[in-house]
């Protein structure tokens, strides 16, 4: 069985939970009156989720399970996923650049080509 929102004609609004069959006329708990059954509210739920980045991806192959089937058929689905809302919708694409580097001190931030490496003296400009 739904359930319906009404209001009364005092303003008090209310739900109940009826058959399809009888959901037009429904008392009002707090006085008694007829109800009349309001429009339907959205119902807003979900969260939109554009998968994982490239970056989020696994990199290695412990990262997908020691290259198990069914997982590494699970995130390439994800990736087709994600490549087709890139293609609709560019500023998701972030950075394009390979990887150079992502394990060990690059871990949270992926050394990319043309990235100064972490310790790496920075080239100055002689006049």
């Amino acid at each position: 069985m739904p359930t319906y929102d009404y209001r009364c004609p005092d303003g008090h609004r209310f739900e109940r939970l009826v058959p399809i069959t009888d959901r037009d006329a429904q008392r009002c708990p707090a006085c008694s009156a007829a109800g009349t059954r309001l429009p339907a509210a959205a119902a807003i739920g979900g969260v939109a989720d554009a998968g994982p980045s490239r970056e989020q991806m696994p990199q290695t192959w412990k990262g997908t399970g020691g290259a198990n089937r069914e997982y590494v058929g699970h995130l390439r689905r994800q990736w087709d996923g994600r490549q087709k809302l890139e293609e609709k919708y560019p500023e998701l694409a972030g950075d394009r650049r390979p990887v150079v580097a992502h394990e060990g001190r690059y871990h949270d931030a992926p050394l990319r080509a043309g990235d100064t490496p972490l310790g790496a003296p920075t080239p100055t400009s002689e006049d």
